[in-house]
């Protein structure tokens, strides 16, 4: 087993770098291995399941040179963001087949792409801080260039503004995990469990996280990343790119460090006015893909407001959070995607009238939208619940009143969008449907938003597992 995790994580990143190579002889080809490269890495890790299902951990250890050891473990929640993560790059790289044609940098994106999603993977195993700054970094990369992809002068601009964020960000976090290997010996994040993390180590490591999460102050370079193509922000903001923030504090202060007790003061109140000030953005926003964005800014703090709490229906909620709402708002970015492909605008007082013409992607978006609003019985509906009632069961009323009404906030921006852009009379010209790739990716996400919500027990039963492992909590 030790093999296979390792596999699945060398199989996306080793591969990655033969797609340039193949797309010089045959574009249909390439795409086709970029596809198998992050297939083989979701079938590894789902592999793993087997083992994680029975209690068990598996451990992969390289050795190295001054405590740079390669560790990669597959516990439930390395195992669960794996899945997440290559499930939803697989349906987006296939959505990419339609919408990434005849560009002349097309071998450069499936690159970055399966290298993104393969440094994803190696940063959810990892147990070594150093390895998790380093795949952190690689991703930091990638971002910058699939932002950037269009090469225009005001794109660059905005690719160079989230890499330069994101990059100082990992840096102080750097120095956080400096500062703890200087008072504890050992980047190993076994060895450091249940020691007390020094105050400006947290502040330091939170900067890092929040910067990544887009978190306020540092939310302004994810709206400006809709520059990008559409299956590159579904990539930032569904399970992989912000959620790699989210994950880092569960991995790191959910069962393995503890924090002084003025944080748990003090980061709740930070993503209380990040969840509000973002919805508020969302109301007003005119562009799809920023108002999408700030969705996003405003979601994540859910996720964060369950893995702050200490209850297990509040971190499990988070946690189921992660896969529910990646699912749902990569439909809705695929969906904005097909608009703007379409339209040639990201303007919604451009738009309207589209359900007549693209009544699969309406209703696709339509679902997703749902999901994200939290409405039962979509999948969204109960991680967001049990969030709220994690907060309610550990006395904080007054985080779970703020959360409400962000959940409020959200249900008035996206039947905003939904009116404005699939409801009324057209305002131009008319339109078709995607090709028919797209239309699969987005009524698969749909779909799985949907059904998710039946089937919620079986992701909810294999979180609870990671809760387990992370804090013990029955």
């Amino acid at each position: 087993m030790e093999n296979t995790l390792l596999f699945a994580v060398l199989a996306p990143v080793i591969g990655a770098f033969s797609l340039p190579l193949i797309g010089f002889y045959s574009a249909k080809i390439r795409n086709v291995f970029a596809f198998v490269f992050v297939l083989l890495s979701l079938i590894a890790s789902a592999i793993l399941l087997r083992p994680v299902l029975a209690g068990e951990t598996v451990t992969f250890f390289g050795s190295g040179v001054l405590g740079l050891d390669l560790i990669l473990s597959a516990d439930a929640l390395g195992v669960f963001m794996a899945l997440a993560s290559t499930l939803i790059g697989l349906i987006i790289i296939g959505y990419s087949f339609g919408y990434i044609q005849q560009d002349s940098n097309e071998n450069e994106y499936y690159f970055w792409v399966v290298l993104f999603l393969g440094v994803m993977v190696g940063l959810v195993y990892s147990l070594n801080l150093v390895f998790i700054y380093l795949f952190w970094e690689i991703s930091a990369v990638a971002c910058w260039r699939l932002i950037g992809f269009y090469r225009e002068p005001q794109i660059i601009l905005k690719a160079d503004k989230a890499f330069l964020i994101t990059v100082f960000g990992a840096l102080a976090m750097l120095l956080g995990f400096v500062i703890l290997f200087n008072d504890y010996g050992s980047f190993d994040l076994r060895a450091l469990q249940g020691m007390v993390a020094p105050n400006l180590a947290v502040l330091l490591i939170m900067f890092g996280i929040f910067s990544k999460s887009a978190t306020l102050p540092f939310h302004t370079w994810l709206p400006d990343a809709g520059v990008a193509p559409s299956p590159v922000t579904a990539l930032l903001h569904a399970a992989v790119l912000v959620k790699i923030g989210v994950f880092v504090f569960a991995r790191l202060f959910v069962g393995n460090l503890v924090m002084e007790p003025i944080w748990g003061q003090i980061l709740p109140i930070v993503i209380a006015i990040s969840t509000i000030v973002a919805g508020g953005a969302a109301l007003v926003e005119n562009d799809l893909k920023r108002i999408i964005a700030y969705s996003t800014i405003s979601q994540l703090a859910f996720i964060f407001l369950g893995l702050f709490m200490k209850s297990r229906m509040a971190v499990a909620g988070g946690l189921l959070y992660i896969l529910t709402h990646g699912l749902a708002k990569a439909g809705l970015f695929l969906c904005a995607g097909i608009v703007e492909h379409n339209l040639q605008t990201k303007d919604i007082r451009q738009m309207g009238g589209l359900v007549k013409t693209m009544p699969v992607t309406a209703i696709s978006f339509a679902f997703c939208a749902l999901s994200v609003m939290g409405i039962p019985p979509l999948a969204g509906f109960f991680s967001k619940y049990m969030v709220i009632a994690g907060a309610v069961e550990g006395g904080n009323l007054f985080l779970a009143g703020i959360f409400i009404l962000s959940a409020f906030l959200t249900v008035l921006y996206l039947i905003r969008v939904f009116a404005k852009v699939f409801l009324g009379e057209p305002k131009g010209p008319a339109i078709k449907e995607g090709t028919i790739g797209m239309i699969w990716a987005v009524a698969i996400l749909a779909g799985l938003s949907l059904l998710g919500g039946f089937l919620i027990r079986y992701p909810n039963e294999f979180i609870q597992i990671a809760v387990r492992q992370m804090v013990g909590i029955e």
